[in-house]
């Protein structure tokens, strides 16, 4: 049932349509890597599945045969005929919206839902951190992004991708990659390989805003990764005194990115 590249293709030349570059539209077109997506997303009948960016409908048709129920948002107004008439016929509802701005409650009625997504590089980590920042309602993702970007939204301290992103999602989440994808299954073919990345949400933040208040913690990971190869005696000299480091027990020529949340929680909390 699902796009083969040759469906795609045609789908494109019916419609008279051409990737959007200022989209940063790749359309799957390998039946076996839309298989391997849903099954890593792990949902089934009882699901209700949010696919984000669905194109031409080739992973929403994967999503369709593991039984869950399907909702695709394009924001595109050219592939929404298209893409209504593959997938209509089996159940899915198609939301024109953007993803940075939609109303996800009214969406999906107020039901928890499990996004899975094929995400352009330029909008990746910011659609990321909106659904987790915003809408608890989503439980659970799984992204198809660029390796880059998703090695920085699942990396832990003291690895080369670690960064403030990291830490963003770490409060809110667990994030792992669990496998890669080559730019053969792409129509139009990108120069990079992606990955893709489960995020489940934790029952709770990481650290209790009780003992320190989210806009606190993320000052200081602000300030720290803003200069992130400087020693934090250095990137933090503006906002922390020799007492703050020392009440912490955070040694202050360590790098912001050797340090876990938990440390800057420390920090933030001693200041």
């Amino acid at each position: 049932m699902t796009h083969s590249r040759t469906t795609v293709a045609g789908l494109l030349a019916e419609f008279e349509l051409h990737p959007s570059r200022a989209l940063g539209q790749n359309f799957v077109v390998d039946p076996n890597t839309v298989r391997r997506i849903a099954r890593l997303a792990e949902v089934g009948p009882g699901d209700v599945v949010l696919e984000i960016g669905a194109g031409l409908g080739s992973l929403t048709l994967a999503l369709v045969e593991t039984g869950a129920q399907v909702h695709a948002m394009e924001v595109d107004r050219f592939l929404l005929e298209p893409l209504r008439n593959v997938v209509t016929p089996h159940g899915v509802i198609v939301h024109h919206a953007n993803a940075l701005e939609a109303d996800y409650q009214t969406l999906l009625d107020g039901r928890e839902m499990v996004v899975v997504a094929n995400l352009p590089y330029n909008i990746a980590t910011p659609v990321v951190l909106h659904l987790l920042e915003t809408v608890p309602l989503v439980t659970r993702m799984l992204v198809m992004v660029q390796l880059e970007a998703g090695e920085r939204l699942a990396a832990h301290a003291g690895e080369e991708a670690f960064g403030a992103v990291s830490l963003r999602v770490q409060y809110y989440a667990d994030a792992r990659i669990v496998g890669k994808v080559p730019p053969s299954v792409f129509l139009p073919r990108p120069k990079v390989d992606s990955a893709l990345v489960s995020i489940t949400r934790r029952p709770t933040v990481a650290i209790d805003p009780a003992r320190v208040s989210e806009e606190r913690l993320f000052e200081v990971i602000r300030m720290a990764f803003a200069q992130r190869r400087k020693m934090l005696r250095r990137s933090l000299v503006s906002w922390a005194t020799a007492e703050t480091f020392e009440t912490s027990g955070v040694d202050p020529t360590r790098r912001p990115e050797e340090l876990t949340l938990e440390e800057f929680a420390r920090l933030a909390e001693a200041r």
